[in-house]
């Protein structure tokens, strides 16, 4: 395929079952899914927890509700791409006449008055581009998850959508009239359309929203433009970049795992779950593939949510999971009016795993804010201060090291001492020595690398199997978990260590399935998985570049370039029969993978110069 990421799409009028074949914009504040035909089918106001006004994704049957689409008579294509380097998507219509349209769709996102302007808000331009187009305008946003249709008021150029205590207001300068009714019309002009906050717009709703699009443009250019990319995989890496930049809340700098929920990892599993949160380890992942890109202002950000939920903990259990506004209870429900992803419900809102207990945490927060001591081109560098702070932090690993935890893959109905979280917490108090060796506070320096010490013996002792001559994914258990490939990129072990290569050969083995990898192959708590877990398969080609395999590395990660949607994005899971995507999406850690695996593989850029 292209990497301009030019896509076809059906007619409108085929009755086509909701896909993953969708096209995020966004802001930091709010985000929008759009699918191949232009539609807005998901997104949350006022953040992205928030109620789902535009929920047809998830609505079964009933996908005239909850959408904001542009009908195009007798259209027989869609096509769609962005504009280079940015978060603008731009989709076009044509029809059987050859009329056409083009949608211009975009969150406003740009400084104004010495601070960067996000409106709750979308902005989409539709312009005639050849003949002449006659067009009908579905907007129907819905409230209380699907529970019932927004009431409306109108005047003279805009629209009032009451959802809840709140109100959206619809300003735009196409006939009002024929976009409350539904009606077609024809559009000889550049139409402009600006759902936002409930109060006048100021200014020229063509010049403001014209001006808007390129100031945007010009913002996520600029950002991209600073990013440290790798020769090769370029448009892929941007494209994940961008993704992951949508998925940070700005106001706190938290960053959700995904920006949906209840898309199952497969069909009919009900395993959905609503990933709209920030997970401590799925963050840590992203802040570290950006830093990689050089993105410092989305690590600056998140280290500020993190230093927040530490002062929060005061010491105590570090959740698993938090929402974007630090919030600590998620308490889990079904959105009953809401039928699910193809129908396959339950669609959850809240995440009960805030109840869990996930010890790998803590090495997710020392890592991250330990760069704070190093990177003198941060505007807050860490202090004593924060140091004390991250020390209780360790004291929590320390103490944890060696307990019963759900694990990174939250079961929900037993608990074991996880390697994965064993290591983590060998990770937390060795990077606490490193601190203090910046620090100049020698004493710490040997309080933490004796503890880190004694973690690594324990796992050695615990974790091993010599029956089965590998790491264990836990201490009471024999099976295995991509999770241990992780060793390496932890530093805990080194590519060439005999341990290390003989637990990979006993994963490839057990969890390798084709060109992709499973998480694990045991029953859970749903029965056995029946799909691969997207960044175990990154996890696997790292692993086969660290240990000489790089031809085979790149084989892989060409295959799974080639499962991303038409905008170069990944979900969680993908069948690793069929090939098709499943889970929530754009899910952070997938494009992580991408990132990581393009820097890991790509050619030096010294070849070229």
């Amino acid at each position: 395929r292209s990497r301009q990421r030019c896509c076809s799409a059906p007619l409108v009028g085929d009755m086509m079952q909701p896909d993953l074949e969708l096209s995020p914009i966004g802001n930091c504040q709010v985000s929008a899914l759009i699918d191949r035909q232009g539609a807005i089918v998901w997104g949350c106001v006022p953040r992205v927890d928030g109620d789902p006004v535009f929920c047809s994704l998830l609505n079964g049957d009933a996908r005239d509700r909850g959408i904001w689409r542009f009908e195009l008579e007798g259209q027989t294509s869609a096509t769609q791409r962005y504009e280079r380097n940015t978060a603008i998507l731009i989709t076009r219509l044509e029809s059987e006449d050859g009329s056409a349209v083009e949608i211009h769709d975009f969150a406003p996102r740009f400084e104004r008055s010495g601070r960067m302007y996000r409106p709750v808000a979308y902005a989409r331009i539709v312009r005639p581009v050849a003949g002449a187009p006659r067009m009908r305008v579905v907007l129907a946003p819905m409230m209380e998850y699907g529970a019932k249709l927004a009431e409306t008021t109108n005047g003279t150029n805009h629209v009032r959508y009451l959802i809840g205590p709140q109100a959206l207001r619809l300003t735009t300068d196409a006939p009002v009239g024929y976009v409350l009714e539904g009606r077609s019309y024809r559009v000889e002009s550049d139409q402009h359309f600006f759902l936002g906050p409930d109060e006048p717009f100021v200014g020229n709703i063509r010049s403001e929203v014209r001006r808007s699009e390129a100031a945007t443009a010009r913002y996520w250019q600029h950002w991209v433009r600073g990013l440290h990319i790798p020769l090769e995989w370029q448009e892929e890496v941007i494209r994940a970049a961008i993704a992951l930049k949508l998925c940070q809340h700005e106001e706190t700098g938290a960053i959700v795992a995904a920006l949906t929920t209840s898309v199952p990892e497969a069909p009919n599993s009900q395993r959905n779950w609503d990933y709209r949160y920030c997970w401590i380890r799925d963050s840590y992942y992203t802040v570290q593939a950006l830093n990689r890109l050089g993105a410092l202002d989305v690590l600056e950000k998140y280290l500020a949510y993190l230093r927040n939920i530490v002062d929060q903990a005061r010491g105590g259990q570090i959740q698993p999971l938090y929402s974007v506004m630090g919030e600590t209870e998620l308490h889990e429900f079904e959105a009953e009016k809401l039928a699910g992803y193809r129908g396959m419900g339950p669609v959850r809102v809240g995440n009960a795993a805030y109840k869990q207990v996930q010890y790998d945490c803590y090495g997710q927060i020392v890592m991250p804010t330990a760069q704070a001591f190093f990177d003198t081109r941060l505007l807050r560098m860490a202090d004593d201060r924060d140091f004390e702070h991250l020390e209780e932090v360790g004291e929590a690993a320390w103490a944890k090291h060696d307990k019963p935890d759900a694990g990174l893959w939250e079961f929900r109905t037993r608990q074991e001492v996880h390697t994965y979280s064993a290591v983590m917490c060998w990770a937390a108090c060795d990077r606490l020595a490193n601190v203090a060796a910046r620090l100049g506070k020698g004493d710490r320096v040997i309080y933490w690398q004796e503890r880190a010490s004694a973690i690594r013996a324990k796992i050695e002792e615990m974790a091993w199997a010599e029956e089965g001559d590998h790491y264990r994914a836990s201490f009471q258990s024999d099976y295995l978990d991509a999770s241990l490939l992780q060793m390496v990129e932890l530093r805990y072990l080194k590519p060439d260590d005999a341990r290390f290569l003989k637990t990979f050969a006993a994963i490839e083995r057990d969890l390798r399935r084709g060109n992709h990898m499973l998480r694990y192959a045991a029953e859970d708590d749903f029965g056995a998985p029946e799909t691969a877990f997207n960044v175990c398969t990154f996890w696997l080609i790292e692993a086969l570049a660290l240990v000489g395999r790089r031809d085979e590395a790149r084989g892989i990660f060409g295959d799974m370039l080639s499962h991303t949607t038409h905008s170069g994005l990944l979900s969680e899971d993908l069948d690793y029969e069929t090939g098709e995507l499943w889970g929530n999406f754009p899910q952070t850690y997938s494009l992580v993978g991408i990132i990581n695996c393009a820097g890991l593989l790509s050619k030096p850029w010294s070849e070229v110069r």
